[in-house]
């Protein structure tokens, strides 16, 4: 592993958008000068003095940011040695971090003169994250949304009409995140000169991998310095779920220059078999969708697979190519959680600690304890709790009921 990580963000991505091997831009030609815009002036503001102090404004008096670290006691003890700290990303506005990139992506198309923003959305955190935004800035907001998912996911669906936004249901295909995605990216393609596409995740072409990982960065920088904090020591470990990878990116960020031991936790849902789950790091081989390369599960045509999820914020057959470079370097490591495993771990922390969190933080959670029963002490864990639980709570009850 040659690279230096204390020049990393410098240089990661290149010019190109790639991440060694992995990104890029494949796009078609119409949405080229699109792109060569948005980059331009996101290189323009990320330097901007004003537009810093701005963003810094809006986390700490609209977000509520900083987010705390906590120390989940009663769950540790009963694991052993190994002490469980979440970073509470679920007391950020909106119940989750995906404001963090949001609120940056709408001061990006303010400053850019645009009227709308575009988005897709797998469990309704981005959407209603996207939402707020919209709202926030006077922008309009058309959010795309598997029909599986819309149904799964009715809390946040409610929230972002609420919030005035246009929620479009996609109903083909699997009806979930890459449907979502496909049908989002044609509403852009029809409307770029006065929308901009805000991706959910550190997914899509470049730029986007790079500005969500930017926007995001903000968690991984908190939680080094609260942990240091409370602890007097850097965490041993750092877990987070993984499926695009925004909230994985975002904390692994602050610690990527640290001796500190950087895992995802990827969805096994209800097993290896191709269509039962949502692992692409894992069992993916590089290819190209949705205008990025990087790992990817495919059917027999070479096409993207269908995936299975239990947590609809994670059921995607691709994942950020930056944690498709950080694999493999070898300065992350990628871990697979079942839907049982997640489930149960969604009961522990709520039951141990009176915590409820979404069934994608849970994925890293499970990860967690996982590590505290088979191996004799890994120390400090820090985990990103990514969102709150409250989207999730009929579809557990309704399908988990004999957990109660």
């Amino acid at each position: 592993m040659n690279t230096d990580f204390k020049r990393y963000l410098k240089d990661f991505p290149d010019q190109k958008g790639y991440f060694g091997d992995y990104g890029g831009a494949y796009l078609p030609p119409e949405l080229v000068p699109a792109f060569k815009e948005i980059t331009e002036a996101y290189l323009t503001i990320a330097h901007s003095a004003r537009f810093i102090s701005e963003l810094r404004r809006i986390r700490r008096e609209f977000q509520g940011r900083p987010t705390p670290v906590y120390h989940c006691e009663r769950l540790s003890r009963e694991l052993g040695s190994t002490q469980i700290y979440l970073k509470r990303e679920d007391l950020n506005h909106t119940g989750a971090h995906k404001l963090n990139h949001c609120m940056g992506e709408g001061l990006l198309a303010k400053f850019m003169g645009k009227k709308k923003l575009i988005a897709e959305t797998g469990a309704g955190q981005h959407g209603v994250a996207l939402a707020t935004a919209a709202a926030y800035f006077g922008l309009e907001c058309e959010i795309h949304m598997g029909a599986v998912d819309i149904a799964k996911q009715a809390p946040n669906v409610a929230r972002m009409k609420l919030l005035g936004a246009k929620v479009v249901s996609v109903e083909h295909g699997l009806k979930t995140l890459k449907e979502a995605v496909d049908s989002a990216f044609e509403a852009y393609i029809k409307d770029f000169d006065d929308s901009i596409y805000c991706i959910g995740s550190v997914v899509g072409p470049h730029p986007f991998p790079m500005i969500v990982r930017d926007f995001q960065a903000v968690v991984g920088e908190e939680a080094r310095e609260q942990f240091l904090e409370m602890t007097g020591y850097l965490p041993d470990r750092v877990v987070a779920s993984v499926g695009g990878g925004s909230n994985a990116m975002g904390i692994f960020t602050g610690f990527l220059n640290d001796p500190v031991e950087l895992y995802g936790a990827e969805p096994l849902g209800r097993g290896e078999k191709l269509g039962d789950h949502a692992a692409s790091l894992s069992y993916g081989s590089p290819g190209i969708m949705h205008g990025f390369k990087s790992m990817m599960l495919k059917d027999e045509a070479g096409e993207a697979a269908p995936v299975y999820s239990v947590a609809s914020g994670l059921d995607y057959p691709s994942s950020g190519p930056e944690h498709a470079y950080l694999k493999a370097i070898g300065r992350a490591k990628y871990a697979c959680v079942s839907d049982d495993e997640a489930i149960d771990a969604f009961f522990a922390l709520s039951r141990k600690e009176g915590i409820i969190p979404a069934i994608e933080s849970a994925h890293a959670l499970a990860l967690a304890i996982r590590m505290a029963k088979e191996e004799d002490n890994p120390g400090f864990v820090l985990v990103n709790l990514s969102g709150r639980g409250d989207k999730d709570l009929d579809y557990v009850l309704e399908n988990y009921a004999d957990k109660l």
